[in-house]
C-alpha cells in the first residue's frame, strides 16, 4: 500500500458518518438531497470479528434504500475512500447523466468529493447498487447495497426481506485478500472467495411463524459467482427476476441460477415447523448459506399459489424492423483466439496509468474482437440507433466459461437460447450465457445516451469484456 493510500484510509477513519436515504419522495431540485457516505470502516463481516472493509453508511451491505414507484432518489454520495469512485444504479432505467460510468456518463468522484445522484424510479422491483470504478475491488471491499422500489400497492406478504448474498477472499491473517486483477482470476472464472456472506454474516437465521407468506429478495453480490441455490421442505414460488414480475408464478423445485448481479424474487410460505436451509448446490457438495426457522404448528390448508405484481411501465420490443447486431464473447483462458492484441498506444497508456497508481486488469477478454476496460469513452460505439428503435442482439459465447450480460439503462426479454425460442419471453437486465451459449434479446431503444453492455463477473470487465452503444435523440 503505498503512502498517500494509507493516508487516506487512516484520515477517513476519523471522519463520522452521515445518515443514509430515507423512503421520501422529493419533488424539488432545491431540496436538500440526503448524504451517503462511502468510507473505510472496521466491521465484524465474513465471520470475522473486525474486518477491514469499505463501506456505504457505515455498514456491509450498506443500507437498504426503499421508495415506491414514481418516487424520486435524491442522495449525494460523499467520498471518503483513497480512490475515486461512482454509484452505478444497477437494474434502474434512469438518465444517463445519473447511470454512474466514470467517465462515460459522470466524472469520477475524487476523493474528498461529492456528487448529487437525483431521478425517479420508473419501475418497482429488486434492484441494487455499487462502485463502477475499480469495480472488481471495491466491490470486493464492500461496497454494495440493495436498492427496492415497491408497488404502488404493498405486496401482500407478512414480511419482505431482502438477501444480499457474497462471497469473500481472505489471506491467512484473516484480511480482504489484496490480490485485485490477478490474471489468473481475470483469465479464467473471476475472483472467488472462501467465505460465503447472506448480509454481511455467515449463515444467518431467520425466525418465523407458521402459517406466514415471506417475500425473500435475493441479490448476488459476488464478483464472480454463480449460485445454484435450493431451499427444500418449505414451498416457494419466484415471482420475479431481476426486478421484473414473472407472467405467472413459477414453483421453486430444483436449484435456481443465481449470476453476478442477477436478482430473484421468491414467496415463500412457512407451511411447517422446524428449520430450513438455503443452500448453493456446488460441485463439491452443497453449502448452507442462511437458515429458515418455523415456529408454531404445522398449517393444515396449503395457500394458493402467489399471484405475481403486474409488469407496469416497461416499453415491449417490436420485432418487425428490429435493428439486429451480433455481440461474439470471445478470448480468456483455453481460447482458440488466444489473448486479445494490444497496440503501442494501448499498453504506452496503459503503463502510464499504472505508474500514476491506477490498479487495473490486462485484457484478457473481447466483444467483437475488440478488448474494453475501465476507459470505455475511448472508444467508439458498437452500434448506433435512434429513439425507439427495437435492437435484437444476439450473444454468442464462444469461450470456455459462463458470463452474465448486463445491459445499461433498459431491460430486454430473452427471444431464444440455442435456437429454442423462449414462449414466455421474460424479462431481464443480466442474462447468463453458459460456454457456447447463443441467446438472442431485445429491447426497445428508448433512453438517450452512451450505454454499456457488458459481463457482471467483474473480473471479466475489467479484462475487456465490454463495449458501448447510443441511443440518440
Amino acid at each position: 500500500m503505498n503512502t498517500t493510500r494509507r493516508q487516506w484510509l487512516q484520515a477517513a477513519a476519523a471522519v463520522p458518518l452521515l445518515g443514509a436515504c430515507s423512503t421520501s419522495p422529493f419533488p424539488s431540485a432545491s431540496a436538500a438531497p440526503r448524504v451517503l457516505t462511502a468510507a473505510p470502516a472496521r466491521l465484524p463481516v465474513a465471520g470475522q470479528g473486525g474486518l477491514d472493509v469499505w463501506a456505504y453508511g457505515g455498514a456491509v451491505p450498506g443500507p437498504v434504500l426503499r421508495y415506491r414507484r414514481g418516487d424520486w432518489l435524491d442522495i449525494e454520495l460523499h467520498n471518503r475512500l483513497p480512490d475515486p469512485t461512482t454509484i452505478h444504479w444497477h437494474g434502474i432505467r434512469l438518465p444517463n447523466a445519473m447511470d454512474g460510468v466514470p467517465h462515460l456518463t459522470q466524472a469520477p468522484i475524487e476523493p474528498g468529493g461529492r456528487f448529487r445522484y437525483r431521478f425517479r424510479l420508473p419501475d418497482a422491483g429488486t434492484f441494487w447498487y455499487h462502485p463502477h470504478l475499480g469495480t472488481a475491488e471495491q466491490v470486493e471491499r464492500g461496497l454494495a447495497a440493495a436498492l427496492v422500489v415497491e408497488e404502488d400497492r404493498p405486496y401482500p406478504v407478512d414480511q419482505d426481506l431482502v438477501w444480499l448474498l457474497d462471497d469473500w477472499r481472505l489471506d491467512e491473517q484473516g484480511r480482504i485478500a489484496e490480490d485485485f486483477y490477478r490474471f489468473h482470476d481475470v483469465a479464467h472464472a473471476g475472483r472467488l472467495g472462501q467465505k460465503i456472506t447472506v448480509n454481511g454474516a455467515e449463515q444467518p437465521r431467520q425466525v418465523l411463524q407458521a402459517g406466514q407468506r415471506i417475500r425473500l429478495r435475493l441479490i448476488n453480490a459476488s464478483n464472480a459467482r454463480i449460485y445454484q441455490l435450493a431451499l427444500d421442505g418449505l414451498p416457494g414460488w419466484l415471482i420475479a427476476r431481476d426486478g421484473v414480475p414473472a407472467e405467472s408464478a413459477i414453483r421453486w423445485e430444483g436449484p435456481m441460477l443465481l449470476g453476478p448481479g442477477m436478482r430473484a424474487d421468491m414467496v415463500i410460505d412457512a407451511s411447517t415447523p422446524g428449520m430450513f436451509e438455503l443452500k448453493d448446490e456446488q460441485s463439491r457438495g452443497a453449502v448452507a448459506l442462511a437458515r429458515l426457522e418455523v415456529q408454531g404448528r404445522a398449517v393444515a390448508t396449503p395457500r394458493p399459489a402467489p399471484v405475481p405484481p403486474p409488469i407496469e411501465g416497461l416499453p415491449a420490443p417490436v420485432l418487425a424492423g428490429a435493428f439486429e447486431q451480433t455481440i461474439v464473447i470471445g478470448g480468456g483462458a483455453r481460447s482458440r483466439d488466444g489473448w486479445p492484441q494490444q497496440t503501442e498506444a494501448e499498453r504506452t497508456a496503459r503503463r502510464q496509468r499504472r505508474e500514476a497508481g491506477a490498479r487495473e486488469a490486462d485484457p484478457a477478454w473481447t466483444l467483437n474482437g475488440v478488448a474494453h476496460t475501465d476507459h470505455h469513452h475511448h472508444h467508439e460505439p458498437l452500434f448506433r440507433v435512434p429513439r425507439g428503435q427495437t435492437v435484437r442482439l444476439t450473444f454468442d459465447n464462444r469461450t470456455a466459461w459462463w458470463h452474465p450480460m448486463h445491459l445499461h439503462g433498459h431491460h430486454f426479454q430473452v427471444l431464444s437460447r440455442n435456437g429454442q425460442p423462449l414462449p414466455d419471453r421474460p424479462w431481464r437486465d443480466t442474462v447468463l450465457a453458459a460456454p457456447g451459449d447463443r441467446l438472442e434479446v431485445a429491447f426497445m431503444a428508448d433512453n438517450p445516451g452512451r450505454w454499456l453492455i457488458h459481463c457482471h463477473v467483474l473480473e471479466h470487465h475489467a479484462g475487456g469484456m465490454g463495449t458501448v452503444f447510443e441511443v440518440q435523440g
